[in-house]
């Protein structure tokens, strides 16, 4: 199945004129019921002007107010599994869509039967809509969105129906450009410089041709975003998650529900950081919480995880989560 593009031919070498901007939004952290201060999950990644939801649960229209987020950027929305409490606000946001001029499809993609869930809704709610929705089911793990310089990845996770994990890995950049390379090798400071940066061979003042990695350093990595919940643990998930620079994992119980958690195949928090320890991750969120526990009682899934992996934080909803660059 053809997977959506954001470019036709995809650039052998991508051009950063500048550092793009990546944040993580929680638009809600809570499972199963929402909470006064803790909505359903969801988790919105802004990417320069680019907006990706993941999971879409009630409340996220509340959050993205609070937020000021421009929702009617959202390019694509990518749900795990089609449990109410993970895609209950989806109607919503797809009905509040069409009260804006919008120009661009608007893309879902989840597993089988989240286009028959997207058809009903619509058809039951009689809804208004007023621009492209393309809705694609995933028939098997791998590359499901591609941008002009990132991409987007799908693997199943182990839970009471199909399930679905996502990561979002940007390419890798081009190394630090040195001037004085490019200067020594006869090549005027003006327009080539750019074109050098932008992975192009070019002429020098005495026409001998320059190349990108005469005047450039070793590249350097792109940012990864990973997205998991509703999941037993296990080790495959470590390896698709490998060197995020924010992992967004469930942790919905404390250790000493381990067994109710293998039960109803979820995980808790002391299991998501060992996942982020094998991964070697930046930082692990923390999400999807049991409305069990209180705000109070959160802590004693932090103080669990970080015994294992100390680089962990609580998810809270409106919570916003910059993830930088490396080098």
């Amino acid at each position: 199945m053809d997977f959506p593009s954001r470019t036709g031919i995809k650039a052998p070498f991508p051009v950063y004129c500048l550092p793009m901007n990546l944040e993580a939004f929680i638009l809600g952290c809570g499972g199963m019921m929402p909470l006064p201060s803790r909505f359903l999950t969801s988790v919105l990644l802004r990417r320069e002007g680019e907006l990706f939801l993941f999971d879409g649960g009630e409340g996220t229209q509340v959050s993205l107010r609070k937020l000021n987020l421009r929702w009617k950027k959202i390019s694509v929305i990518f749900v795990s599994h089609t449990h109410a409490d993970h895609v209950t606000g989806i109607p919503g946001l797809l009905m509040l869509s069409s009260q804006v001029d919008r120009d661009d499809p608007l893309y879902i993609i989840g597993p089988p039967r989240i286009a028959e869930y997207i058809e009903s809704s619509r058809r039951v709610l009689d809804m208004y809509i007023n621009y492209e929705i393309v809705v694609k089911e995933i028939a098997e793990p791998g590359v499901v969105y591609q941008g002009e310089d990132f991409h987007v990845r799908a693997f199943p996770l182990r839970h009471t129906k199909p399930c679905m994990g996502y990561t979002l890995e940007e390419d890798s950049r081009p190394g630090e450009f040195h001037p004085e390379r490019a200067e020594a090798l006869g090549v005027p400071r003006g327009p080539l410089w750019s074109r050098l940066q932008s992975g192009e061979t070019v002429a020098a003042a005495d026409g001998l041709q320059v190349r990108p990695e005469q005047v450039l350093g070793p590249a350097r990595s792109g940012r990864k975003f990973s997205f998991v919940t509703d999941t037993l643990a296990f080790p495959e998930i470590a390896r698709e998650v490998a060197g995020s620079d924010l992992f967004v994992c469930e942790g919905m119980f404390e250790r000493e529900l381990l067994e109710s958690a293998r039960e109803k195949k979820h995980m808790t928090a002391e299991q998501a950081a060992r996942i982020a320890l094998a991964a070697q991750v930046k930082k692990l969120a923390l999400i999807h919480y049991s409305p069990r526990y209180t705000e109070f009682n959160l802590k004693q899934l932090l103080k669990e995880a970080r015994e294992i992996f100390p680089s962990t934080v609580l998810s809270r909803d409106q919570a916003v989560f910059p993830i930088e660059y490396i080098d």
